[in-house]
């Protein structure tokens, strides 16, 4: 077997997403070997807590058995088939399996290769549709500040985290953002009933600004993952909706992280946040990570326009090589059978509280200030030396953080350096004791196996309490914490 330093030394020929391209070649990552569960284990042989899922997708967890003997046995008996012009059988039984689950009036499925492929494809949809439909001008997409939703041109336009727009170049005519929908960055004094009708209001004014028959959809993570566990104010995404559908816009759930069981639910847009979404978009835990696997479930609503025209023919010239991939479908199916069976979203829902219960409990620690999460998903948000509240974080009576001052007793620049780099630095202790978290900037964001037990939620958070404390100490030894 091959040593730690050997790996990552042909490891550094791969240029990692979202890498530092200055930082080619000099890398150390830590190399997993395996996974069992909600553990993986590196090529020194320590076993780490998957804190994020891997990147928000292994939902059932680490070595299945019957997963990997259903890709096998695809394999076996059909590896690939063209999807434009023939059909095959997990494919079409998965199209159907999806539609069974999905909200009522998703009856028709577009599969892609992964969460970024799905966004595309709808976006792309959409413009089509309304070329089809004779509405020209209606390609303009409103999304939000800090929303992520995808890598391919046209998703990353989407995508509102400015950070991750660096030296590329986007479509910045048809997409437009509105504000960061988070609770925690309103303004002081500012309820959460006044900044709720204040981001609703910002929609329909946008709306009105393009022009809503230039205005093809609202785009729309139902909890903000990559951009830090935003979770928006209770009745937003419904009053957002009733917006849409008052100016015939559509309305696009990018549920590829919430999807799948991540809150309990196969989908979250209609049973948790009530809202009838045009399309719906999902990957991740559609196969759990097995396999690369995408898709986007269109509502009847927009398909049945077709109908209505002079229009004989309208090709949707949009797929991709592995659409429906036969092995890929396979696993789906037999992902979704086993959540069904072991009555995964049920366990979801019985450990989520204390999942929450358990985070919300960082909010003491000096260098926290905002503590997120719903379901399965959480984040912690820290700074050095916020100003505090009697030592703790004050909230409203919902609940919902009261944003603070951060006053620096270092230079801004300074300060700002340190924060950015907060989540590596937790990160880095967690990982020495045996747990990986997902550092995004100065959060910390999580996301475990669907299967997690409430002990080894202890465990996971002991391991963090235990990381933020090291963490705490350089600081303090730094001189850069009280």
């Amino acid at each position: 077997m091959m040593k730690t330093e050997q790996l990552q030394h042909l490891d550094n020929q791969f240029v990692h997403p979202w890498e530092d391209v200055k930082s080619i070649g000099k890398n150390k990552r830590t190399v997993i070997t395996g996974g069992t569960g909600i553990y993986v284990t590196d090529s020194d042989g320590n076993r780490l807590i998957d804190g994020p899922a891997g990147m928000w997708c292994v939902n059932i967890g680490h070595g299945r058995e019957e997963m990997a003997q259903t890709i096998a046995s695809q394999c076996m008996q059909l590896s690939y088939v063209s999807p434009w012009s023939l059909a095959n059988s997990p494919a079409a039984k998965l199209a159907n399996k999806l539609v069974s689950i999905a909200p009522e009036g998703m009856n028709h499925v577009f599969f892609t290769t992964g969460g970024s492929t799905a966004v595309d494809s709808a976006l792309r949809f959409l413009i089509f549709r309304n070329n089809f439909l004779g509405q020209t001008e209606k390609k303009h997409f409103i999304s939000r500040a800090n929303a992520y939703h995808g890598s391919t041109f046209l998703s990353s336009s989407a995508c509102g985290k400015t950070r991750d727009k660096n030296f590329n170049d986007f479509d910045k005519e048809h997409f437009h953002f509105l504000s960061d929908p988070n609770p925690y960055r309103r303004k002081q004094g500012q309820s959460i009933e006044e900044f709720r009708q204040l981001l609703v209001d910002e929609l329909e004014q946008k709306i009105l600004e393009l022009g809503a028959n230039k205005v093809a959809a609202f785009i729309a993570e139902p909890i903000l993952a990559s951009g830090g566990v935003i979770i928006p104010p209770d009745g937003y995404h419904k009053a957002c909706h009733e917006i849409c559908r008052k100016y015939d816009v559509a309305y696009i759930s990018d549920e590829v992280v919430t999807g799948f069981g991540r809150l309990g639910h196969f989908f979250s847009s209609k049973v948790v946040f009530d809202i009838d979404a045009d399309i719906i978009t999902c990957a991740k835990g559609l196969t759990s990570g097995y396999v690369p696997l995408g898709a986007f479930l269109v509502s009847d609503r927009l398909l049945d326009d077709f109908k209505d025209t002079d229009e004989s023919t309208g090709v949707f010239s949009n797929g991709y090589t592995y659409s429906g991939h036969p092995v890929s479908c396979a696993a789906a199916l037999k992902n979704i059978e086993i959540i069904q069976d072991e009555k995964i979203l049920e366990h979801v829902r019985e450990v989520s509280p204390y999942f929450q219960q358990r985070l919300h409990g960082f909010i003491d620690y000096p260098i926290v200030v905002d503590t997120r999460g719903m379901g399965l998903m959480g984040c912690i948000e820290c700074e050095i030396n916020p100003e505090q509240n009697d030592q703790q974080q004050s909230t409203d009576q919902k609940g919902y953080a009261v944003p603070r001052s951060s006053p620096p007793q270092i230079s801004k620049a300074d300060k700002l350096a340190i924060d950015y780099d907060l989540g590596n630095r937790i990160d880095k202790h967690c990982q020495a004791l045996g747990l990986i978290v997902r550092p995004i900037i100065n959060m910390c964001v999580f996301s475990p196996p669907l299967v997690i037990t409430k002990k080894q939620i202890d465990e996971m958070f002991n391991l963090l309490e235990k990381g933020l404390q090291l963490t705490m100490k350089d600081l303090s030894s730094e001189g850069l914490l009280d």
